[in-house]
């Protein structure tokens, strides 16, 4: 049975449906996390530990109406990412609405500690792409299997690595962490939203937060909705207007 989700806030709904869920996503960099009610952005070193029924919902949802999903390499390792591939029924929807199968899977590595032997690139529907640094060593490897965007010098620019996703076409992009990547997004300052879930645990501890670095100046954002599934909150912002 699919989890519920209600929404609370701006227009009070219950059990509302897949298509009203993501009937206003628009188009941008939209960064996705789970976290605890105190902080945690992970349990047992994994943030699927803290993702309940209500979130795993929305989390395939917003993959649904990407055009592809960026995930730095140590996420990918630690959550135990496999090919990218959205469920049949997302899939089915995306053909409908014109769109390929399954999103892009978009590699954020500095190091190109990856394997290119890896069920993430030999069994991928489609071919992913590999966002790296433009001094990066052993690129080489992975121009069979992979597409390789390789920006700045010693560190990956992001905001170009941007720029070159959109000259494909690929412009609703969905970043699944992990928090360094996120932290980097920010100070690229190309976030234009956050969805979060607050999963109804507390975790203590010394897991890290959702966004890690530093940035010049705080960011603001606006709320866009209050969703519930259960004792878990979804919560959307976007990136406030100036």
């Amino acid at each position: 049975m699919t989890a519920r989700i209600d929404r609370l806030w701006p227009v009070p709904a219950e059990n509302v449906t897949d298509d009203e869920l993501v009937s206003d996503l628009g188009v941008g960099v939209r960064v996705n996390f789970v976290s605890s009610i105190d902080g945690a952005v992970t349990h047992d070193g994994r943030s699927g530990g803290l993702s309940g029924p209500g979130d795993k919902r929305f989390f395939e949802l917003l993959r649904r109406a990407c055009d592809v999903v960026m995930v730095g390499a140590g996420t990918v390792r630690d959550e135990g990412y496999g090919p990218m591939r959205v469920s049949a029924a997302s899939a089915r929807w995306r053909v409908e609405h014109r769109m390929p199968e399954h999103p892009v899977f978009a590699i954020v590595s500095r190091s190109l500690t990856l394997d290119e032997n890896s069920r993430i690139f030999t069994e991928a529907p489609v071919r992913p792409v590999l966002v790296t640094a433009g001094e990066a060593s052993g690129v080489d490897r992975f121009t069979e299997v992979a597409d390789v965007i390789a920006t700045g010098t010693a560190q990956v620019d992001l905001s170009a690595a941007l720029d070159q996703l959109r000259a494909r076409g690929l412009t609703n992009v969905l970043c699944e962490g992990g928090p360094s990547l996120f932290g980097s997004l920010l100070a690229a300052d190309v976030v234009d939203e956050l969805s979060l879930t607050i999963a109804p645990v507390l975790e203590s501890g010394d897991s890290g937060r959702i966004a890690q670095g530093r940035l010049a100046e705080a960011r603001g954002m606006e709320l866009v909705h209050v969703l519930r599934s259960g004792d878990n909150l979804l919560l959307r912002y976007r990136r406030a207007k100036t």
